[in-house]
């Protein structure tokens, strides 16, 4: 299952069925659960812990040191949860001590060619990166989101669960859930309708979201009228609630 030209620690610690292709490098204080496939020239750099089912293409850089220049070699992780895909060229750092310490992945993620995790970023679940879009530090991105080809988030950002951007968006404030946006910088177009309904939201859950984000994101409204008008439509929704409490809770403002 291991290569004969792949180059793997002594300390580090592997499933039995993981694959690991030619010319691949395996540092040490790395862990990598069951069914894990490694293709050739991959490189997985220490204190790395890899769960179950991951498929990691040629010429990725897993778990390598911060780009941040105040960095000072203190040891920090990176957590990759299951089922995740990273394609060729892949490029995932791990933290620092004056973030979390850690970068984290969740599980069933896609990241396309040339995608790029900064420092102490969380990535949730079910979320998909095209191809070169990339997260700068203190970045989290919730709950099958969408970033679309060439996307660049701004360090410290929150993106919102079920988010959608466009090409080339560039995202420097925080993005609500549920929301389209796209441009440079991001502005914020709508509610994703169209990807939510492909999820399952229901149609009177989807025009209460478009109403809410009308209220908030759209509208010119002072932050009590805004809460007076939504309060008056009486919505129950928790994903309303969600989208509300996002706003309210957010440091560096939402992108409208």
């Amino acid at each position: 299952m291991i290569h004969k030209t792949a180059i793997i620690h002594k300390n580090a610690n592997l499933d039995s069925s993981v694959k690991v292709g030619a010319y691949s490098v395996i540092d040490q204080n790395v862990e990598i659960g069951p069914n894990t496939i490694i293709e050739n020239h991959v490189v997985i750099k220490k204190n790395t812990i890899i769960g179950e089912g991951n498929h990691f293409y040629q010429f990725s850089s897993i778990g390598e040191i911060p780009q941040d220049l105040k960095y000072g070699g203190e040891e920090s992780t990176l957590k990759i949860g299951n089922n995740n895909v990273f394609r060729e060229y892949c490029t995932l750092n791990r933290g620092t001590s004056a973030g979390i310490n850690y970068t984290s992945i969740g599980s069933n993620n896609l990241f396309m060619a040339y995608t790029h995790v900064a420092h102490d970023c969380i990535v949730h679940n079910h979320c998909i990166f095209s191809n070169a879009a990339s997260l700068a530090g203190h970045v989290e991105i919730f709950d099958h989101v969408t970033l679309g080809g060439f996307t660049l988030v701004h360090q410290y950002c929150l993106v919102g669960e079920y988010a959608f951007t466009g090409l080339g968006t560039v995202i420097s404030m925080d993005v609500t859930p549920y929301t389209l946006v796209a441009g440079n910088h991001a502005q914020a177009y709508k509610i994703n309708s169209a990807g939510l309904k492909r999820k399952g939201f229901d149609s009177d859950l989807i025009q209460a979201l478009e109403k809410t984000f009308k209220i908030f994101i759209k509208n010119k409204n002072t932050r009590d009228n805004a809460h007076k008008s939504f309060a008056e439509l009486g919505y129950q929704y928790p994903q309303v609630n969600k989208f509300v409490k996002f706003i309210e809770d957010s440091k560096r403002g939402v992108t409208r």
